[in-house]
């Protein structure tokens, strides 16, 4: 499929690994000329990144910051380029599993920084040149359990993919207007670094069951589905968040 990008600029955040990761790569190896990245503490993964979209033809360049804090969040603001044609909202964290009981102010802030106030503020960013151009994408990543409240500890992760998933209806409204599609995804149990890190055999065995597919997704299959929603093909879709989870959750 011809996706009409090529010569175009992008952000994507979280892009050390997993969907970010491939999602800029997918991107680079459809057209896109100049890619700006955001990582954490992957610094080796964001070359790698980096480098393979170099291979593919195109720029790249990465930035550290931790938007689980506001420091890093402004720091960012005031390092990167708001000129692209492309915003890929990625980064986000689990951060912890904490039980209501266990969790802490500290922790509820960092949660809602990352998943929520930093992709707030760097659409606020990257706005104002895409309506001067008439034209831009935006895309969120919300989640599966925005829909079903997660896994035991994962309420305060749940709650800011539900904001992530109410914040692309609205901007979306505010912004097709003015020629800029808005819309999200929101990835089921994807086999990546993301469960590796929060989850163990039994809730990913359990999550399998569930999954009429009979597997787990892919950051390819993730990023497949990004790279459609920032192309020509999903012109006429605005503010919706698309299901990607093998049938395990069907609206």
């Amino acid at each position: 499929m011809e996706y009409e990008i090529k010569g175009k600029t992008a952000l994507v955040t979280g892009a050390s690994r997993g969907i970010g990761a491939a999602t800029a790569v997918a991107l680079a190896r459809n057209g896109v000329r100049r890619i700006q990245l955001q990582y954490n503490t992957n610094a080796e993964g964001a070359q790698k990144t980096a480098q393979a979209i170099r291979d593919l033809g195109g720029e790249a360049s990465a930035i550290q910051a931790d938007f689980s804090q506001m420091e890093g969040v402004h720091t960012f603001l005031e390092r990167f380029d708001p000129n692209v044609d492309i915003l890929i909202n990625n980064a986000g964290h689990l951060v912890q599993r904490a039980r209501l009981t266990e969790a802490t102010e500290d922790l509820y802030d960092q949660v809602m920084n990352l998943n929520v106030k930093s992709a707030w503020l760097l659409t606020q960013a990257v706005a104002p040149p895409m309506i001067e151009r008439a034209s831009g994408v935006i895309v969120f990543l919300s989640s599966i359990a925005a829909r079903n409240g997660g896994g035991v500890g994962a309420t305060l992760y749940s709650a800011s993919k539900a904001a992530v998933s109410c914040i692309t209806k609205g901007v979306a409204k505010e912004l097709a207007p003015k020629g800029i599609r808005v819309n999200a995804v929101s990835p089921g149990t994807v086999d990546n670094y993301f469960h590796e890190k929060y989850s163990n055999r039994t809730i990913l065995d359990n999550m399998l069951a569930q999954t009429p597919a009979g597997k787990l997704g892919t950051n390819e299959e993730v990023a497949d589905t990004i790279l459609f929603l920032c192309s020509e093909a999903s012109r006429y879709i605005y503010g919706q968040t698309i299901e990607i989870n093998g049938g395990m959750y069907m609206v």
